[in-house]
């Protein structure tokens, strides 16, 4: 059956843009780009004619993350939609940071946009740890979350 999670795909407006965010904004190792088209990936997105370009990015040397996979529909752009967390989908990929006043620093000054200031929470009442959390947005509006476990 299931054995663990291969990548998250997020579709994206302009991959180079998003490639560019991902690896120089946010650390992720560019693992490199393909184009898929043909009779299989018209099947895989259940789309006609279809072309994409598709990018890995993963974990590196500063970053322990998931690998990213970006998706961009170039035969048929796709619909740009707002995220927000209160709406039925992937809400959002979080990464864990080890200062994350330091970090919301840093990415605010790259221009990043943020929903808010870092917050702290207090969960042990509930069975969980202490941590802060912001919300911030990619070049698509894409929701990430950066975490700081607190002791």
């Amino acid at each position: 059956m299931l054995r663990n999670i291969a990548h998250v795909g997020l579709t994206v407006s302009n991959i180079e843009q998003s490639i560019k965010f991902y690896k120089e904004v946010l650390g992720l190792k560019y693992d490199g780009q393909m184009v898929m088209e043909g009779e299989a990936t018209d099947k895989l997105f259940a789309l006609e004619n279809c072309r994409v370009k598709v990018a890995y990015l993963n974990g590196s040397d500063e970053v322990m993350a998931p690998p990213v996979e970006l998706i961009e529909f170039v035969s048929e752009k796709a619909k740009v939609i707002e995220n927000k967390l209160n709406q039925t989908s992937i809400s959002e990929l979080c990464f864990y940071v080890e200062n994350i006043d330091k970090t919301y620093e840093t990415l605010k000054s790259k221009g990043v946009e943020f929903l808010s200031e870092p917050q702290y929470f207090d969960l042990t009442s509930q069975g969980f740890g202490k941590s802060k959390a912001v919300y911030l947005k990619d070049p698509d509006g894409i929701v990430l979350e950066l975490m700081e476990c607190i002791d």
